[in-house]
């Protein structure tokens, strides 16, 4: 096994963690008070071809593979301090922009990827209701067939860059007596048409750059040129949309918890107390030791999962899921770790680690909660 980057993934990562720094982490923690998505930073981040990562070159995109967009994320999650802005990123490119690469038309890719692909067009994955939550396959949202299209009822909620979103892919049943296999279909929705309208925007406890909010379809029409991968498909596209999302958004947890851990040690070392360095007092360097380990054993998971979507696509879910449920909860426990070593220091806000430690809790709920990711790798065990 060779574990080095290329020359071509070095300069990669170097490159995005010189333009976060000096671009995008500039009044974060106004941003994050007042809930403001940037989309001057987002502007930015599709000149540099953030939101294109994986798009073919055909259509405006860098054209990488699933790796080097691993390596890619880890430097956009390690050089930037705006999660929010970040998570939008990727819920915009792994969980709508790959959907239409992999599964739209040639119409559809060469109308809307060059858009996607430089953050011209904002999108969001319209897929859980008031009702389902981890039950996503029990919408309630419904896509009946017209002259000419399809008219789609329904109420999806917690859509991540929903408020500001210019396209949505949503998920409706077209087949009531199929439900999950066979019955849910996908569909490009464009803002601005009528009976869709983005509704109520919610506020969190972290992420709060990035806008999450309620889209609403009221006897919505669209044509049949809006189905995304075929009529009854939607159940697989959107599964393999989540192994996209599952195992390379955690390469931005592995670069944030590579910066925690760069930064705790840092203090640990320059912290002073009882005579000492707070890093030599073994409670201190013993947190710091398991820092260690989870953001190494994370990026092993992450960059295996990367590999799988590039060479075994089939196999994905089993190692996008393991990754998922194992860097999520390790970001989590690593902001906590930070925060008690920087003691009262990590506690207030000037020091951005209690962002970081609120930030954290969202990744074991959004893209299947942890305890979803369990029952996928149980069920791959045989229980």
């Amino acid at each position: 096994m060779d574990f080095s980057l290329t020359n071509d993934q070095r300069t990669l990562a170097e490159s995005i963690i010189a333009f976060a720094r000096k671009e995008l982490n500039d009044g974060v923690a106004e941003r994050d008070r007042d809930h403001i998505f940037d989309r001057e930073r987002w502007r930015k981040c599709g000149d540099l071809g953030l939101q294109g990562l994986l798009v073919p070159e055909e259509y405006g995109g860098l054209g990488l593979d699933a790796v080097s967009t691993a390596v890619a994320l880890e430097a956009l999650g390690y050089g930037c301090r705006d999660a929010g802005l970040v998570f939008s990123i990727c819920a915009h490119l792994l969980a709508c922009t790959v959907p239409v690469w992999k599964h739209g038309t040639a119409e559809q890719k060469a109308r809307y990827l060059p858009r996607l692909a430089d953050g011209s067009l904002i999108a969001v994955n319209a897929m859980t209701e008031p009702a389902t939550g981890s039950d996503a396959f029990s919408m309630a949202t419904r896509a009946v067939r017209c002259e000419g299209g399809y008219r789609l009822t329904g109420t999806k909620i917690f859509a991540s860059n929903g408020p500001v979103a210019d396209v949505a892919l949503m998920y409706a049943v077209t087949d009531p007596a199929r439900k999950h296999f066979g019955g849910v279909t996908a569909f490009l929705v464009e803002a601005g048409k009528p009976g869709f309208v983005a509704g109520q925007t919610f506020q969190k406890m972290g992420l709060r750059t990035a806008p999450i909010g309620e889209l609403v379809f009221d006897d919505c029409f669209v044509p049949t040129d809006a189905v995304v991968g075929g009529v009854g498909q939607g159940s697989v596209l959107f599964m393999r949309s989540m192994d996209w999302e599952r195992a390379l958004l955690a390469a931005c947890h592995v670069g944030t918890m590579q910066r925690l851990l760069e930064e705790a040690t840092e203090y640990a070392r320059t912290r002073r107390q009882f005579g000492q360095p707070i890093g030599k007092f073994q409670a201190v360097s013993h947190r710091l030791a398991d820092m260690k380990i989870r953001v190494d054993a994370a990026r092993l998971l992450t960059y295996k999962a990367a590999w799988t979507l590039d060479h075994m696509p089939r196999e994905s879910t089993l190692p996008a899921s393991e990754t998922k449920v194992f860097t999520s909860e390790a970001l989590l426990t690593s902001a906590l770790d930070a925060v008690q070593i920087l003691g009262g220091y990590g506690f207030m806000v000037d020091y951005e680690v209690e962002r970081v430690l609120r930030d954290s809790v969202g990744a074991t709920l959004y893209s299947g909660t942890s305890e979803m990711q369990r029952n996928i790798i149980a069920a791959r065990l045989g229980l």
